[in-house]
């Protein structure tokens, strides 16, 4: 084993060619779908803990991981923060909660659409979460999903300002013209994540030492990435994603050079432990890529926790019978944790005898009540042309 010394001349040597990669035009290396086999994914993670014993050597390895997805997602260095130019309207005020329509500029031109629910009759300052959605199509896919607008409501019963946003070509950004499949998804996607907590520090009411993330399957892979390289995140859920041998299986989550290089090879389970030590529960099921998270995943990334001395600060709940999704069960799990980490207030909420969190206050929204545009406000002829080519 090598010891701190030898440990931080590799990492520094990493970084330096990590850098000259990026100016390089070889063909990159993607890690898409199923890259690996199950057996395979064991032997890489046993391959990766071989290379640091202790804090200091897994802190140089954490950082050429980091520095290893910001180069590939061509965030290196990050963009200039430019004026978010926010537009936050039609406040619909319900139980305990109010919704707005809103959208701001990650980019000068390049749009994010999104809702923001915030809690009534509660004071402030309130922590926030970001609610990264999954990769459900349709009309009502995305943010404007029922169990996303069930997710969202009940955090802001109990106190949370909550930021739910679109990927882009889902939702309204779909409506508006973009394609999902803009060569640039991982990076735009990565950059309105980092953004989307600018939006969210910016106002009066939030707390900005606490913020939360969470999201399934394309969302879960938004989380742990916008947690991996934004050290702002306190808490984050990633569901149903957090996998050793899946690699997501779209270009947004897996189509730049983030998870192997010439120097450096990582996996989903490894950028999910660089949350460490901040609080991180994993949701994982029988029913899809994360059946093996209680005796793979989970236990490589306490392994990390334990060299913090935060075991404590990690879970995972799995539920062996149950399929791909953020279904009721999944956001109990989710609810407590935050509750928990970002000190919220379950009063109302939380029914003790049945032990649930009560999500029947939730008023389910329509696509069109949900949009930031309509015939009474217009779509910005600032913006960007669909699918055009963001200027970085």
């Amino acid at each position: 084993m090598p010891n701190a010394h030898w440990i931080g001349i590799i990492a520094i040597f990493v970084i330096t060619q990590l850098h000259a990669q990026d100016r390089d035009q070889s063909p990159p290396i993607l890690c898409q779908g199923n890259y690996q086999s199950e057996a395979a994914a064991v032997e890489q993670l046993t391959r990766m803990a071989a290379t640091y014993s202790n804090l200091p050597e897994w802190k140089e390895r954490a950082a050429a991981v980091r520095k290893q997805i910001l180069v590939g997602a061509k965030l290196d260095p990050l963009p200039k923060r430019t004026p978010l130019n926010p537009i936050v309207r039609n406040k619909r005020d319900f139980v305990g909660y109010s919704v707005e329509s809103v959208a701001f500029e990650p980019l000068p031109g390049f749009l994010a659409y999104g809702n923001l629910y915030r809690p009534l009759g509660k004071p402030g300052p309130h922590p926030a979460v970001l609610c990264p959605h999954g990769h459900a199509r349709g009309p009502s896919g995305g943010r404007l999903r029922a169990d996303q607008q069930y997710r969202c409501a009940t955090l802001a019963r109990m106190g949370a300002v909550v930021l739910s946003y679109d990927m882009i070509g889902f939702g309204e950004s779909l409506y508006h013209g973009w394609d999902h499949q803009h060569k640039q998804a991982l990076t735009l996607q990565t950059w309105t994540s980092i953004r989307a907590i600018d939006f969210l520090q910016s106002m009066p009411d939030v707390d900005g030492e606490r913020i939360g993330v969470t999201g399934c399957s394309g969302g879960g892979t938004q989380t742990f990435l916008l947690t991996a390289v934004d050290d702002r995140v306190t808490v984050s859920v990633p569901v149903v994603m957090v996998s050793a041998h899946f690699f997501g299986g779209c270009d947004c989550e897996s189509g730049m050079p983030i998870h192997k290089t010439r120097v450096l090879e990582t996996n989903n389970a490894e950028i999910a432990a660089l949350a460490a030590p901040r609080p991180q529960l994993l949701v994982s099921v029988g029913g899809d890529w994360t059946k093996n998270t209680p005796v793979v995943e989970y236990p490589y990334v306490r392994n990390v926790y334990s060299l913090f001395g935060e075991q404590a600060q990690v879970g995972n709940v799995h539920y062996p019978g149950r399929e791909h999704g953020y279904q009721f069960l999944k956001r109990q799990a989710m609810y407590p944790f935050m509750v928990k980490h970002l000190k919220l207030d379950q009063k109302g909420v939380f029914n003790e005898e049945t032990e649930l969190y009560d999500e029947t206050q939730t008023v389910i929204e329509t696509p069109k009540q949900m949009y930031v545009f309509d015939e009474s406000h217009p779509y910005p002829a600032t913006a960007l042309k669909p699918n055009s080519s963001v200027d970085f």
